[in-house]
C-alpha cells in the first residue's frame, strides 16, 4: 500500500507540474505549442475554459481508444481530468504573468517546456499509463506502421492547423515548441538518470486489481 500511495502522489505532482508548464508556456504569449494551439481555439470557439476544453479533448481520445481496444490507465484518465483541471485553477489564481519582452518571453517558454518535462518524469514513473495525446500517437504507428516521429508530427500539425482555424494561436512559440520539448524531456530524463523504457505501464483494471488484493 506504501508504494501505491507512493505512486498516487507521484502521478499528481506530475499532473501540477504539467499543468503549470502548459500556463507558462501560454502565458508567454508568443504562440502556443500544438496541442494548446487546438485547446485554446476550441475554447474561444464555443466558448469555455482551455481547462475544460483540454478535458473534453482528452474525453473524446480515450472513447476513441476504447473504442480500439487500446489499453488505457488510471493515468491516462487522470492526465485527462486532472490536467484541464490544474489548468483553470492556476489561470484563475493568475499569478503567472505576460511579459512584453521577446527574449524573456522566449525563456519563459523554454521554462515552460522544461516542467512540463518533469511534469512527465513524474506521471511516467508512476506506470499508471501514458496519456490520452500520447496513447494516440501509439496507436497510429500500431495501426499505420508509419515511424513514430512522422505519426507524432502529423497529429500536432492537424491540431495546429485546426486550432489555429479556431483561432487559437501560432507564432514563434509554436516553432520552439515543437522543436524544443524533446530537447527539454531528453535533458531533463538525463539529469534524472530516468530510462522511460523500464517502465511497465498498468491497465486501469491491473491497477484496481492491485488495490483489491491489498
Amino acid at each position: 500500500m506504501k508504494l501505491m500511495i507512493v505512486r498516487l502522489l507521484s502521478v499528481m505532482i506530475g499532473l501540477i507540474f504539467y499543468a503549470l508548464g502548459i500556463v507558462v508556456t501560454i502565458k508567454a504569449n508568443i504562440g502556443y505549442a500544438p496541442w494548446d494551439v487546438f485547446h485554446v481555439g476550441f475554447a474561444n470557439t464555443f466558448g469555455i475554459s482551455i481547462g475544460l476544453s483540454s478535458i473534453i479533448v482528452g474525453l473524446v481520445i480515450v472513447v476513441i481508444l476504447i473504442i480500439l481496444k487500446e489499453k488505457i490507465g488510471l493515468g491516462t484518465v487522470l492526465n485527462m481530468i486532472l490536467i484541464g483541471a490544474f489548468i483553470d485553477i492556476i489561470m484563475a489564481i493568475n499569478i503567472i504573468p505576460t511579459p512584453n519582452i521577446l527574449v524573456i518571453n522566449i525563456l519563459m517558454l523554454i521554462a515552460g517546456l522544461f516542467l512540463i518535462s518533469i511534469g512527465s518524469f513524474f506521471y511516467i514513473r508512476s506506470a499508471f499509463g501514458i496519456g490520452p495525446r500520447d496513447n494516440l500517437m501509439v496507436v497510429l504507428t500500431k495501426r499505420t506502421k508509419i515511424p513514430v516521429g512522422i505519426c507524432r508530427s502529423i497529429i500536432e500539425l492537424l491540431a495546429t492547423v485546426i486550432g489555429w482555424r479556431l483561432g487559437g494561436m501560432v507564432g514563434i512559440g509554436t516553432i520552439i515548441s515543437v522543436i524544443g520539448i524533446g530537447f527539454c524531456i531528453q535533458i531533463t530524463f538525463r539529469i534524472l538518470r530516468f530510462d522511460i523504457a523500464s517502465v511497465k505501464h498498468e491497465s486501469i483494471f491491473e491497477t484496481f486489481n492491485v488495490l483489491i488484493k491489498r
